[in-house]
C-alpha cells in the first residue's frame, strides 16, 4: 500500500505552479493587455477609438499591411517546398554526408536574420558581384526581402519538415512496389498524405515569421512599407507609442490566426507509425540520389555563400574598391564605433537568459506533468500561458514591455533598460518551443517513478533531481543551447528595450547599417555567428560526457 506524503508536501507544488502562472501572467497577459489598452485610448487617457479612425486614413498603411500579408504568401510558398525537397532527400535518399547536409541546412540560426540581409546586398546591390543575375531589378526592395526571409525562415522550416518524413511506415511503400506503382503515384500517395500534417505546421510557421521579421525589411527593404517596420518608424521614429500599439495589434492578428489554425491541424494529426509498423529504409537508387545530392550541393553552396559573403566583408577593407584584407572592423571599427559592448551584453543576456530560462522552463513543465492533481482551471491556464509566447511577435511583445514597464504608475518600473528586462523578454519571447521540448521529453517517463517514491516516502523534489533530471538530461540541454544561442541573435524582441548601456549585438548591426557601416556590422554580424556555432559546439560535447557519465544504462539497452 502507497503511504501518502504529508499534505504540506502535496499542496507545494500547486503553490510554486501557481507562482509559475502569476510570473508568466505579469510578463506576457499584462504587457500585452497594456498594448490593448494603449490602443483603445486617446492622448488624454480617455477611452476613444480615434487613433483606429486615424490609422485606416493614414496614407499608406493600407500599402504596408497588404505588402506584408502578400510577401509573407510568396515567402512561404518558396520556403516550403525548397525544405521539404531538403528534408526529403536527407531522410528519404541514400546520401553522403548526410548529417553535413542536415548541418548546412540549419546554419542559418546561428547569427540573425541581418546576416542574411547584409550578404544579400554584398551578392545583389549596386556594386554586388552578381548584381547582373536580378536582370535589372533592385536588390532593394521586395525582392531582397523575398529572398532574405527565404534564407532566414528556411531552417525553421526544415527542422518541422524533417521531424514529419523521419517516421514512415515501410510496410506502405513495399506494397505500392508490389502494385506496380510509380515513383511519382507512390510519392503522392503515401509520402505526402504521411507529411501533410508538417507540411502545413511548417507553412504556418514560416508565414507567422514572415509577417512578423523586422531586421530583413528595415536592412534590404529600401522604400517598401511592411507593417513591421511601421511599428519601429511609429516608436522610435516619431515616438507615437499610441499609433504603434495600432498597428502592432493588426501585425499581432494574422500569427495569431496562422498559430490557432496550426493547433487545430495538430489536434487531427494521427499517429503515422503505429506499434506494427515496420520503419522504412530507403534503398540505394542512383537515378534518385543523385538529383537530390545535387540539390542538396546547389542549395548548401549558396547558404554558405550568404555565410560566407557576411564573413568577407567583415574582412575587406572598403567593399568594393578596397578589397585588401584587414582585421581593421574588428580591430577599430567595432571600438570606434562603441558597439565591442554590445558582443559583450548580447554575451551577457544570452548566458543569464540560458541560466535562468532553462530551470523556469522545465520545472513549470514538471509542475504541470508530473506532480498531483490540482484545481484543472490552473493547469489549463498555465498550459494556455505557455503556448501564447509562439504567436506574438517579438515587436508586439517589446511594445507591450515600453507601455507596462515604462509606466511610472507601476512599481516594476525599474526594470526598464535594463538587461534584466531583456532576459525576462527573451525568455518570454522562446517560451513555448522549450515548454514543448520539456513536457515531451517528461511526457515519455513512466509515472511508476513518482509511484515508487511515494510509496518510500520519498520527496517529489528528490526524485525530480536523482531521477527526472539525469533522465532528461538532454532536453534540458537543448533548452539551455536554444535559449543562448536565440539571445544571441533575437532582434525584434529586445530593439525597443536597451539602453545606451545595454545594447545588444543583433541590434548594434541594425544601428551600423543604418548609419553605412557595412564593414563593422558585417563583423558584428561574423562574431554572432562564430559565438553560437562555439557554443553549440560546447554543446555537443558536453552533452556526449554528460550523457556518458549520467545516462550510462543508454549503452547496455541493447
Amino acid at each position: 500500500m502507497i503511504r501518502r506524503l504529508p499534505a504540506d508536501s502535496e499542496r507545494l507544488p500547486g503553490l510554486l505552479l501557481l507562482a509559475a502562472a502569476a510570473g508568466l501572467a505579469l510578463f506576457l497577459m499584462l504587457p500585452l493587455l497594456a498594448l490593448l489598452i494603449g490602443s483603445v485610448r486617446d492622448d488624454d487617457g480617455a477611452f476613444s477609438l480615434l487613433r483606429f479612425a486615424e490609422f485606416a486614413a493614414t496614407p499608406g498603411m493600407a500599402t504596408a499591411a497588404w505588402n506584408t500579408l502578400w510577401v509573407a504568401a510568396l515567402v512561404t510558398a518558396l520556403t516550403v517546398p525548397l525544405a521539404f525537397l531538403y528534408a526529403y532527400a536527407i531522410l528519404r535518399a541514400c546520401l553522403p554526408l548526410r548529417g553535413l547536409w542536415r548541418l548546412i541546412g540549419l546554419s542559418a540560426l546561428l547569427g540573425p536574420s541581418l546576416v542574411g540581409a547584409i550578404a544579400f546586398i554584398q551578392w545583389f546591390g549596386t556594386q554586388g558581384v552578381l548584381k547582373a543575375w536580378l536582370g535589372g531589378a533592385s536588390v532593394y526592395g521586395p525582392v531582397g526581402i523575398v529572398m532574405a526571409t527565404v534564407y532566414a525562415a528556411f531552417p525553421h522550416a526544415l527542422m518541422i519538415l524533417v521531424v514529419a518524413l523521419a517516421t514512415a511506415d515501410g510496410r506502405l511503400y513495399e506494397a505500392a512496389d508490389a502494385l506496380g506503382a510509380s515513383r511519382w503515384r507512390r510519392f503522392r500517395t503515401v509520402t505526402l498524405p504521411a507529411a501533410k500534417y508538417g507540411l502545413i505546421s511548417a507553412a504556418l510557421v514560416v508565414f507567422a515569421y514572415s509577417v512578423s521579421e523586422f531586421g530583413i525589411p528595415k536592412v534590404i527593404g529600401g522604400n517598401f512599407p511592411v507593417l513591421a517596420v511601421e511599428v519601429y518608424v511609429q516608436v522610435v521614429g516619431q515616438h507615437n507609442f499610441g499609433r504603434g500599439a495600432i498597428v502592432a495589434l493588426l501585425l499581432l492578428l494574422p500569427v495569431l490566426f496562422a498559430f490557432a489554425i496550426d493547433t487545430w491541424v495538430q489536434r487531427r494529426q494521427q499517429a503515422s507509425l503505429t506499434a506494427r509498423a515496420v520503419p522504412y529504409q530507403p534503398r540505394p537508387d542512383r537515378r534518385r540520389d543523385q538529383p537530390l545530392l545535387l540539390y542538396c550541393l546547389l542549395l548548401a553552396t549558396a547558404m554558405l555563400g550568404v555565410l560566407g559573403m557576411a564573413m568577407y566583408t567583415s574582412l575587406v577593407r572598403f567593399w568594393p574598391y578596397n578589397l585588401e584584407l584587414t582585421l581593421d572592423h574588428y580591430i577599430y571599427g567595432l571600438a570606434e564605433a562603441g558597439v565591442l559592448a554590445a558582443w559583450q551584453n548580447s554575451l551577457k543576456i544570452a548566458v543569464l537568459t540560458a541560466l535562468f530560462g532553462t530551470p523556469l522552463v522545465f520545472f513549470t513543465a514538471w509542475l504541470l506533468e508530473r506532480t498531483p492533481a490540482r484545481p484543472a482551471a490552473l493547469s489549463t491556464a498555465v498550459r494556455a500561458l505557455a503556448a501564447l509566447p509562439m504567436g506574438v511577435p517579438g515587436l508586439v511583445l517589446g511594445i507591450g514591455y515600453i507601455l507596462f514597464f515604462n509606466s511610472p504608475d507601476n512599481p516594476l518600473n525599474g526594470l526598464y533598460h535594463t538587461l534584466a528586462i531583456m532576459v525576462v523578454a527573451t525568455v518570454i519571447h522562446f517560451y513555448t518551443p522549450c515548454h514543448l521540448t520539456a513536457v515531451t521529453a517528461l511526457k515519455s517517463l513512466d509515472r511508476e517513478f513518482e509511484a515508487v517514491s511515494a510509496s518510500l516516502k520519498v520527496s517529489r523534489f528528490v526524485t525530480l533531481w536523482r531521477v527526472t533530471l539525469p533522465v532528461c538530461l538532454p532536453a534540458v540541454l537543448e533548452i539551455a543551447r536554444y535559449l543562448f544561442v536565440n539571445a544571441m541573435t533575437t532582434v525584434s524582441a529586445l530593439v525597443f528595450l536597451y539602453s545606451s548601456d545595454t545594447l545588444p549585438a543583433a541590434v548594434a548591426i541594425l544601428n551600423l547599417d543604418e548609419a553605412g557601416e557595412l564593414g563593422p556590422a558585417a563583423a558584428m554580424a561574423t562574431l554572432i555567428v562564430l559565438s553560437s556555432a562555439l557554443i553549440s559546439l560546447v554543446y555537443s560535447l558536453l552533452t556526449h560526457l554528460l550523457l556518458r557519465r549520467h545516462q550510462a544504462w543508454r549503452h547496455f539497452q541493447r
